[in-house]
């Protein structure tokens, strides 16, 4: 049945109104307005993320998308334009990431450390120690079961420089002592468990899954293993399609006082997993 030209007319404006009350009422679901992040596992593990995206969506409109791999595979999606922003902890890589043209700015935005973990029987006998590289070469000379992320994260990429001040190559023992998982932190530190091994990790992923792990902290405090994070925006010149704006508008958040509280009040009984460091 037709309509009378009134009644079409009354008919059409309610269907604008509801159109665009459900466009205000959901900004990023209609209006496309998201964003995709390339992080580490170490933020999504820990569950950082969780507590801090719903704020930031809470206050914008904007979704964001996070992809989280290790710093190395993070990195190569932000050199392919694959994403938006870039939140790891590799400073020298993010650093090199921008001087080459890939991202437009860096910011520090916080920090933790590594700890070296493993099983309360301690074969290689590191408990206490200070020097993360001097514990390392006594887990070696023991030949004791070590986990390696060998995924090419920024933990990984630690881990392989402590080895190296230790003066010891453990990748010649791959398959025996030594083990290459080629995963995230939460399932490396699972299979360390599994193994009885030891293993390097990031406090904060520790923290959030101590309690499902049976393993400690035998090493820490040692300056070499600060672990800092930035986040990087990825470069419009070199990729024209990403989303700039909306981009710089997350990263601004997180270094704004707002930001900063926000990851300064993420905690696990009483202990925070990041302290907010940003300029």
């Amino acid at each position: 049945m037709r309509l009378p030209g009134r009644s079409r007319g009354r008919v059409f404006r309610l269907f604008t109104a509801l159109a665009l009350a459900l466009l205000f009422a959901v900004p990023g679901a209609l209006a496309g307005d998201f964003i995709t992040v390339a992080s580490t596992t170490s933020t999504q593990n820990a569950g950082l993320f969780d507590h801090l995206l719903p704020l930031f969506e809470a206050e914008t409109g904007i979704e964001v998308r996070v992809v989280a791999v290790g710093t190395g595979q993070a990195l190569r999606l932000a050199r392919n334009g694959d994403a938006d922003l870039l939140l790891v902890h590799d400073r020298p890589s993010e650093e090199a990431f921008v001087a080459e043209g890939y991202g437009s700015a860096r910011f520090d935005l916080m920090y933790n450390d590594f700890v070296v973990v493993g099983p309360a029987s301690d074969p290689a006998g590191i408990a206490g120690m200070g020097d993360a590289a001097a514990a390392l070469a006594g887990i070696a000379a023991v030949e004791a079961p070590f986990v390696s992320r060998g995924d090419d994260s920024g933990t990984h990429r630690r881990e392989r420089a402590r080895w190296a001040a230790a003066g010891v190559d453990p990748t010649g023992a791959s398959g025996t002592w030594y083990r290459e998982a080629g995963q995230g932190m939460g399932a490396t530190l699972n299979t360390a468990t599994m193994m009885e091994a030891y293993t390097l990790a990031d406090r904060g992923t520790w923290l959030s899954m101590r309690g499902r792990l049976d393993l400690r902290i035998l090493v820490e405090g040692d300056a070499q293993l600060r672990n800092q994070y930035g986040v990087t925006l990825v470069s419009p010149e070199r990729h024209p399609h990403v989303k700039a704006a909306l981009a710089r508008r997350f990263a601004e958040w997180l270094i704004s006082p707002g930001g900063q509280a926000a990851i300064d009040g993420f905690t696990i009984d009483g202990e925070r997993l990041f302290i907010p460091n940003a300029n």
